[in-house]
């Protein structure tokens, strides 16, 4: 008398076919094939931008950032530079340009405005007035006035990158809307789907003939 296997076969690995394999299999059982993605190609100068710090500021935070960075900035000049208006100005935009660039999409109006105000209440310690308050007002008034270039120029700067990083936000979310409309991924167009079988009923085989026994059976049961 035989014992009953204890022991279970061993499972075959399934061997994976090749690429080329499978889209022949997919084509010749008549399945839509999808391209492959392009990868696009990152130049060096965006790899290393983009491996750089990215915080994202508020509107109060971004301000506060570029103020307490410019008054670094005009007491660092007063004491190297005795408060040269020149060095104060072209640190001024860079800054105007990170806090553009480190702000929230949220927020991105808010980064041509503070910047200004960063420049104005930074340059109080390079202004030279006199003594008091009303002398220390003019001396500010006087420097805004005489390096308004600085100040223009550095807000021109924060509003450009703030409208670009504004239409790219927009871009992505049309690409976005038009994604969901297809039902395909954002960027890659609309998802292809096999196609569905025939709705409705299947139709049954056909009964085999009956042979002479089944005929007599059925006679005698009636």
């Amino acid at each position: 008398m035989e014992q009953p296997r204890t022991s279970q076969p061993a499972r075959r690995h399934r061997q994976q076919r090749p690429p080329a394999a499978r889209s022949a299999v997919a084509g010749a059982a008549g399945v839509p094939q999808v391209p492959p993605a392009r990868r696009r190609q990152v130049a060096p100068v965006v790899r290393r931008l983009r491996g750089l710090p990215n915080p994202r500021f508020t509107g109060l935070g971004a301000g506060l950032f570029a103020t307490a960075t410019m008054l670094f900035f005009a007491f660092l000049d007063q004491l190297l530079f005795d408060g040269a208006p020149l060095v104060y100005g072209l640190l001024f935009l860079p800054v105007s340009a990170v806090t553009a660039l480190w702000v929230r999409t949220a927020d991105l109006v808010t980064a041509p405005i503070a910047v200004p105000i960063a420049f104005a209440v930074g340059a109080l310690p390079i202004a030279g007035g006199t003594d008091g308050f009303g002398g220390q007002l003019m001396g500010l008034v006087t420097t805004l006035a005489m390096h308004a270039g600085w100040l223009y120029g550095g807000t021109l700067v924060a509003g450009v990158i703030a409208s670009v990083r504004k239409v790219r936000q927009m871009g992505r979310r049309q690409l976005a809307r038009d994604a969901a409309a297809r039902g395909g991924p954002p960027g890659r167009g609309a998802a292809v789907r096999p196609p569905a079988p025939p709705t409705g009923r299947v139709p049954r085989a056909p009964r085999a003939p009956r042979t002479g026994a089944d005929a007599s059976r059925t006679a005698r049961r009636a």
